[in-house]
């Protein structure tokens, strides 16, 4: 049993984390993952209005007893959704943790802990994460380069960000982006996290609410199987590489302005890869940590496994390395 002051914070057995995921963050998924002992967090913005976001909550509970949360990401945007219509629905539908992310998360932050809920701010770069932590938030999750989704634009990788951070954060920190496996939950707690947040290998377990196509693409997948669009609008964000963001990797080469490649990138687009199982068909998120995902096991056989390996990395491979170490230097 791994006990961290993350599992400590919020009431889980693992530290283990599955944040939001557009158009994946459901019930069926967070329910599994809280099921297993880790924390699950349904993603508010896939729900199409904050009543529904309440409903998803109330289906979850009819699923699981145990403790899981909901994702808020905010973004700027020329007509953005009702922030803090979506936040009232997560304070009334009573859940005790929220992950944050993205733009100013002040106001947010602020009203979840006036009644009671723990927030996670998830951040990109070390100077975010000071920054939230300033702003009261209870704990960190530290997304490197690896991810999918958006990384940011410092390009920092988790093996030197996720300790950067650890220097400069008091409050619990989890590390994010290319995370699957027990030897990369053993390598965040000795860089400095306390649990490990996964969104990518999440997707390709059985209860992930997406087609099995998409699953087996992404266990057939290797570590290069992205692509890192918007570069040069300096919004960056990593996809699982296709025909559709090859496109638009080209058309940006050429000088393309997002309205050039909107048609490409619509978030419609995506979901009907998900539901449908036609990898091809638009954008769709996946981290490099495709390259370790072999396998579409249940949450709990992902999370008891990845805990287990982790648990003989710590307790046994290491010991054994210093014993030998010991005994070579008597």
């Amino acid at each position: 049993m791994i006990k961290t002051r993350f599992t400590e914070m919020f009431g889980v057995e693992h530290p283990i984390a599955q944040g939001g995921m557009q158009w994946v963050g459901r019930a069926e998924l967070v329910a599994a993952v809280a099921n297993a002992g880790g924390l699950g967090f349904i993603t508010a913005l896939t729900q199409p209005t904050p009543e529904a976001l309440f409903n998803e909550v109330k289906r979850t509970r009819e699923m699981t007893d145990k403790p899981f949360g909901v994702n808020l990401t905010i973004l700027p945007a020329i007509n953005p959704p009702p922030y803090a219509e979506y936040r009232r629905a997560i304070i009334e539908s009573g859940v005790k943790a929220v992950e944050t992310a993205g733009y100013k998360p002040e106001e947010h932050i602020a009203d979840f802990q006036q009644h009671g809920i723990k927030v996670i701010h998830k951040c990109t770069a070390v100077r975010h994460a000071v920054s939230a932590q300033r702003m009261g938030a209870d704990a960190i999750s530290i997304d490197g380069f690896e991810c999918a989704g958006h990384p940011g634009e410092d390009d920092i990788p988790g093996l030197i960000l996720i300790p950067a951070a650890a220097d400069k954060i008091t409050i619990p920190m989890i590390a994010s982006g290319g995370f699957g496996d027990g030897r990369g939950l053993a390598a965040a707690l000795a860089l400095g996290a306390e649990g490990i947040n996964m969104g990518t290998r999440f997707m390709a377990t059985k209860e992930a609410p997406i087609h099995q196509k998409v699953k087996e693409q992404l266990v057939a997948n290797d570590e290069r199987a992205t692509d890192l669009i918007f570069r040069t609008m300096r919004n960056t964000s990593r996809v699982a590489r296709n025909d559709v963001s090859q496109e638009v990797v080209k058309l940006e080469r050429g000088g393309a302005k997002f309205e050039d490649v909107k048609h490409l990138v619509a978030g419609a687009r995506g979901r009907v890869v998900y539901e449908g199982g036609d990898q091809n068909h638009g954008i769709w998120s996946a981290g490099m940590i495709q390259g370790l995902i072999h396998d579409i096991p249940s949450c709990e056989e992902l999370i008891h496994r990845i805990v287990r390996d982790a648990e003989e990395i710590i307790n046994a491979r290491l010991a054994r390395m210093t014993s030998q170490l010991r005994q070579a230097a008597e």
